[in-house]
């Protein structure tokens, strides 16, 4: 943390986090349990309809790329609240949306929004934080993502009940008291480099063998979570017959297990160490979402899910802070291709989950598709060297 910029308490700090992450990750997984409700809606099949994650995936990869060298020449606090705005606005808009593409174009960019915004919050804890609180605040915005599983997205499965726009214009409406939240509480955190190029902080960071292969495993490691999460909605409405509401309940018995995992995850990793929780973590999920797959009943597999997620809580800090230990000064820089490596990851399996959840029986076509690609994230890390350093534990 420099010493020129100013500390936030962890509590503060903390708080601040855990909302936008809140909002923003309530956006993010609105679409999945919408997605049986918008297919019937705009008439499409699932594979097209897996497109409308793809969207909202699209717009954040391509513009995170350019949201984090600006955010590191410019205070990030003016960043963060202009993100906020335009996401604001176009998340609204997805609400007056009348077919398909018009939808599309709504989610690729309130995406487009959300890429100024979530890599300020992890760019900004390590320079705003105490070092010894860093991971602690990390797990309190990986929390505000759980959360919004546990409250956000099954109230607007229930919303959506009433009427499908109802959701997109609570969210805008959460948005502009996060917005007014930010403006009066969130500090300015000075530029940590100078201008240059926009390029060349990626020509730089791109350059190490670490970081590269760092940034690889999590894209690929992002593709089969989030393709996987995206159609649990769609598998216990088609399998099951799972009702938008008995579909809200189900995705937040599964919230509430990655809440669970990213608050005790902290405590867990010190006791074993960063790079054993990152591989072993990597084994959990994939098994747990096996497993899922073989569960009779909508409740077991929800339990199974539940479970599987509670892993999955624990171990996004342990990924961010391994890419943010390389990051240097240029956070928002690494911030945003760590983000932009997760949404790439989304779009291109967005299309692929929903194909194999229609061809394949089960939901063994989509999980046993989100095995491999951890099966290969694995050994990218391996590649990298991540398993291979002296075990420290968090402070």
């Amino acid at each position: 943390m420099p010493s020129h910029q100013k500390t936030v308490s962890e509590p503060a700090m903390g708080v601040l986090s855990f909302f936008t992450l809140f909002v923003i990750g309530t956006d993010t997984f609105l679409i999945t349990p919408l997605l049986p409700l918008l297919q019937r809606e705009f008439s499409v099949p699932l594979a097209q309809a897996g497109w409308l994650v793809s969207a909202y995936a699209l717009g954040y990869a391509l513009f995170a790329l350019v949201a984090g060298p600006v955010s590191d020449r410019k205070d990030r606090r003016a960043v963060l609240l202009a993100g906020v705005a335009a996401f604001t606005v176009f998340t609204g808009a997805c609400g007056l949306t009348w077919n398909f593409w018009s939808m599309f174009t709504s989610r690729f960019l309130a995406g487009m929004g959300a890429a100024f915004v979530s890599p300020q919050i992890w760019a900004a804890i390590p320079m705003v934080v105490p070092r010894g609180s860093v991971i602690r605040v990390m797990g309190y915005a990986t929390a505000g993502l759980a959360i919004a599983q546990v409250a956000g997205i099954p109230i607007g499965s229930y919303l959506s009940a009433q009427d499908w726009r109802l959701p997109f214009f609570v969210i805008a409406a959460a948005s502009v008291l996060l917005w007014m939240t930010l403006y009066a509480a969130f500090p300015n955190v000075r530029p940590s480099t100078s201008s240059e190029r926009i390029l060349n902080p990626y020509r730089r960071f791109l350059g190490s063998r670490v970081l590269r292969w760092s940034l690889a495993a999590y894209l690929v490691f992002q593709a089969g979570c989030l393709g996987a999460f995206s159609f649990i909605a769609s598998w216990l409405a088609r399998d099951f017959g799972a009702t938008q509401t008995e579909l809200g309940t189900s995705m937040m018995v599964i919230g509430i297990g990655q809440g669970i995992g990213s608050l005790i995850g902290p405590r867990l990793v010190a006791r074993i160490g960063e790079h054993t929780s990152l591989w072993a973590g990597i084994i959990v999920v994939g098994c747990g979402f096996l497993t899922a797959s073989a569960m009779p009943s909508r409740w077991s597999a929800t339990a199974a899910f539940a479970i599987t997620m509670l892993a999955g809580g624990a171990l996004l800090p342990v990924m961010m802070g391994q890419l943010q230990s390389h990051a240097g000064q240029a956070r928002g820089t690494v911030s945003s291709l760590s983000n932009t490596a997760m949404y790439l990851g989304t779009s291109a399996t967005g299309a692929i989950g929903g194909t194999l959840l229609t061809i394949l029986p089960g939901y063994w076509g989509t999980s046993a598709f989100t095995a491999t690609t951890f099966a290969l994230a694995l050994g990218i890390y391996w590649q990298a060297g991540a398993f291979q350093r002296q075990e420290q534990g968090y402070e």
